[in-house]
Formats: C-alpha cells, sequence, structure tokens
C-alpha cells in the first residue's frame, strides 16, 4: 500500500500551500455564506474538491494519479454550479465539463503507453526508467499526450474561455481555481518532467502554445475593466508562462512562480471586492502615470543590477530568463521613481530592487537543490521564448503611449474582443455538443430581455 503514495520535499512544499491556501478560502466561505442556505453544501464540496487536489499530490500510482485528477474536475464542477440558474456559469461548466473529459482521455492513454513501454504503474520508478532509457518513439508519444493535457488544464487558448466566465462562481471558487487548481497541469509536467525532458516535439509543443498563449492573454489583460476579468486573462497568462519555463527546463524558476502566483491570485479574487476603493484612493491620490523616460531609467538600472549580478554569481544561464527578470525588476522600479528622482529616496529604491534580486537568487537555488531535476537548455527555444517576452513589453508600452497610431488602434480592437477566439470556441461547443439546460436559460433570458424592451 505504502508504494501508492509517495511524499517528497517537493510535495511537503505544494501540500503546505495548499494548506493555506484551503484554510484561507475555507475561512473567507465561512462567513461570506453565513446567510445561505446551502452553506453547508457549498462547503462540503470546497473540502471535497480540496481533498481530491491533495490525493493527486500524493499520488505514486499512474491509476490513482488518473482516479484523482478526474475526481478533481467532477468535485469542482459542483462548485461552478452551485448558482445553477446562471447562464455564463452553466456555459462555463459545460465548456469545462467537455474539456475535462478531453484532458483526462489524454492523460489516460499517455498513462497507458507508459506503463506498456516500462511495465510499471509506480510513477517514481517510472521517471528512474525514463531517464536512464533517454529518447524512444513511445516516451515522445507520452510527453505530447501529457504537453497537451497541461495546455488544456492551464487553460490556454484558444481553450480558455471557460476560464474567463467561470468568474460569475462564487469568489471562494474562483480563488480556489485560480490560485490552485489551474496549476495542476504545471504540476503534472513537474513530476513528470523526465518525460517532457525526453521528446523534443513535445517541449517545443509546449513553448510554442504556451509562449503565444502567454503574449496574447497578458495583452487582452491590459484592455479589461472588470476586476474579476482582468484577473482571469492574467491566470491564462501566467499559467503560460509557468508552461513555458517547464519546458525550456527552468524548474526552480517555475516552481518559484507557481507559488507567486497562487498567494497573488488568492489575496486578489478575496480582496476583489476592496479593489474598487483602493482604484479610487489611488486617483484621488494623484496616480501618475510613467513616462517614457520614467522606463528607460528603470530598465538601465535593473540591467546594470542584473549584469553585476552575473558578472559576480553568473546565476543566468538562459536569456529569456534574463529578459522576463529584467522587465520584471524595472516594472517594480518605476513607481518609485515617479515619486523621486534622484537623494535619498532612490537610493532607497535600489537597495529594494538590489534585495529582491537577492532574494529571487536565493529561491531559487535553494528550490533547484529541493527539485533535484536538470535538463540542457534548448538555445532555439530560449531564443524564441525571449523574442515574445520581448515582443509583450514593446506591445504593452506601445498600448499605454501610443493608443491613436492606426496599428495600434486595429490591435486594441482586436484584443478588446479578446481576439475572437472564445466566440468560435463556443459556437463550435455548442454546435457539436449542445446543452439543453443552457439553450433553455438563454431562451428564457432572450424572452424576459425581450419583454422589458
Amino acid at each position: 500500500m505504502a508504494s501508492f503514495f509517495l511524499v517528497t520535499p517537493l510535495k511537503l512544499m505544494l501540500l503546505g500551500l495548499i494548506a493555506i491556501l484551503g484554510i484561507a478560502i475555507v475561512r473567507y466561505s465561512l462567513v461570506a455564506f453565513a446567510g445561505e442556505a446551502d452553506r453547508g453544501r457549498f462547503i462540503r464540496a470546497l473540502l471535497m474538491t480540496i481533498g481530491t487536489v491533495v490525493l493527486v499530490i500524493v499520488s505514486n500510482d499512474l491509476l490513482l494519479f488518473w482516479l484523482a485528477w478526474v475526481s478533481v474536475s467532477l468535485c469542482l464542477n459542483r462548485l461552478i454550479l452551485f448558482y445553477p440558474d446562471r447562464p455564463r456559469a452553466l456555459l462555463a461548466a459545460h465548456k469545462k465539463f467537455l474539456l475535462a473529459r478531453l484532458s483526462e482521455a489524454l492523460l489516460g492513454v499517455a498513462f497507458i503507453v507508459l506503463y506498456g513501454q516500462f511495465d510499471t504503474a509506480n510513477i517514481s520508478e517510472l521517471m528512474q526508467l525514463v531517464t536512464k532509457a533517454g529518447p524512444s518513439t513511445s516516451v515522445s508519444v507520452a510527453a505530447v499526450l501529457l504537453a497537451l493535457v497541461a495546455l488544456i488544464k492551464c487553460a490556454q487558448l484558444p481553450l480558455h474561455g471557460w476560464l474567463i466566465q467561470v468568474v460569475e462562481a462564487p469568489t471562494p471558487v474562483s480563488a480556489l481555481l485560480h490560485a490552485g487548481i489551474v496549476n495542476l497541469g504545471g504540476i503534472l509536467l513537474l513530476f513528470f518532467a523526465p518525460v517532457l525532458a525526453a521528446s523534443s516535439v513535445a517541449s517545443w509543443l509546449v513553448v510554442i502554445l504556451a509562449g503565444i498563449s502567454t503574449v496574447v492573454a497578458g495583452l487582452v489583460t491590459t484592455t479589461r475593466l472588470s476586476i474579476k476579468v482582468k484577473l482571469a486573462w492574467s491566470t491564462s497568462s501566467q499559467m503560460g508562462l509557468m508552461l513555458v519555463e517547464i519546458a525550456l527546463g527552468l524548474y526552480e524558476m517555475a516552481l518559484l512562480h507557481l507559488f507567486a502566483h497562487s498567494f497573488y491570485k488568492s489575496y486578489s479574487f478575496l480582496n476583489s471586492g476592496n479593489t474598487v476603493n483602493h482604484y479610487l484612493a489611488a486617483k484621488l491620490a494623484g496616480d501618475v502615470k510613467p513616462k517614457v523616460w520614467h522606463w528607460a531609467l528603470a530598465l538601465g538600472l535593473s540591467g546594470a543590477l542584473i549584469a553585476v549580478a552575473q558578472w559576480q554569481f553568473a546565476m543566468m544561464t538562459s536569456v529569456a530568463a534574463t529578459m522576463l527578470i529584467w522587465f520584471a525588476l524595472s516594472a517594480l522600479m518605476v513607481p518609485s521613481i515617479i515619486r523621486s528622482v534622484g537623494g535619498l529616496p532612490m537610493a532607497i529604491t535600489l537597495v529594494f530592487a538590489v534585495f529582491l534580486l537577492t532574494l529571487y537568487t536565493t529561491a531559487k537555488h535553494h528550490l533547484a537543490v529541493l527539485m533535484g531535476l536538470d535538463a540542457p537548455l534548448n538555445h532555439w527555444a530560449d531564443g524564441f521564448v525571449a523574442l515574445l517576452f520581448f515582443a509583450l513589453f514593446a506591445l504593452s508600452l506601445a498600448l499605454q503611449y501610443w493608443p491613436h497610431v492606426a496599428w495600434v488602434k486595429r490591435l486594441f480592437i482586436w484584443l478588446n474582443a479578446g481576439a475572437y477566439l472564445d466566440e468560435w470556441a463556443t459556437r463550435l461547443t455548442l454546435k457539436f455538443w449542445p446543452s439543453k439546460t443552457l439553450i433553455a436559460l438563454q431562451n428564457a433570458q432572450w424572452n424576459v430581455n425581450s419583454e422589458a424592451k
């Protein structure tokens, strides 16, 4: 029986993350649903969902892992449909249900292929055998299937619509989904990293699809006004970035990203009711839009800091990772540069930037030791991702500072429509797999709107 479960230092960290998020979300739910007659039903479904996620983490058997994976989706479906009379929630649940069944089928086939090749269902033993055996046709097929499962689970374009529409569900459901469950795609690839690393086809598949999704979803985020919808698009972009990091073999960076994103998104959703007040307070305080020279100064300072760190410690081996840290550090420095150029405040800003860079380097080193995984860097893929990051940064600045240019206007319209991807996905979904309940509710809503007019 012991072989069915395994707890490693990596899994202990993930279990700790689940415990912290679970306690926070359950406590929030107890207060938020204090007046609800069905509060008990919601809390039970919430605890069942968290429990199945824990089972996914500790599973060390292919069949048990697959059963736990399926259970997470089924339990989550109950939470999404807690208010069954909301058409958008029904649409999200319908699309999520179909995609979940597809991903579960692909995952099952991948596990069958791996079992047939290595004749063991023990995951830890299987990963050791894959590492020793190296690339093969069977491993490559399984890797491609696992990559597709991760892309679906992480709501990558064009299969992202359900994640955007699920904001109709109660706030604790959004927090649980965006901070935890959507991360399972990345966790899957981390657990089966040797399989992905053995297939260049699967790695390139993740790099291209998740990389493009990161850029497009990140740009769409800048066009959204609704807080929850903006956060949902941001999740799709962040998940794409995490998958890209895994495909490049930057496992410790992906894990650090996973933890940071989980805490940030859970707080953002649970605190979304106060976001409007914070926005108004910033406006009243005279919130200033950064100028281009502010960005230039921030890029210069952060670039100098990274160059010194690289010279002293040689910590950067990936161009894409270096560029990502460069842009992120610059974005953190810009607000301080706006408020105070020169003097002691600027020195404090630089000290804070050095602290963040040191913190990142230290965390990255210890996580690398903890995970014990290593994969050679594909420099072509690394360069491709670096170009994507540069495009994301440059287009973001263009949308912010040159919105009246003709091509920027067209880009904004396209992004504001979500690249029209979800509309096509929804049409195809309802055409080939219609939902009678959803159609009936939409017709009823149409009749109500007609009578109101």
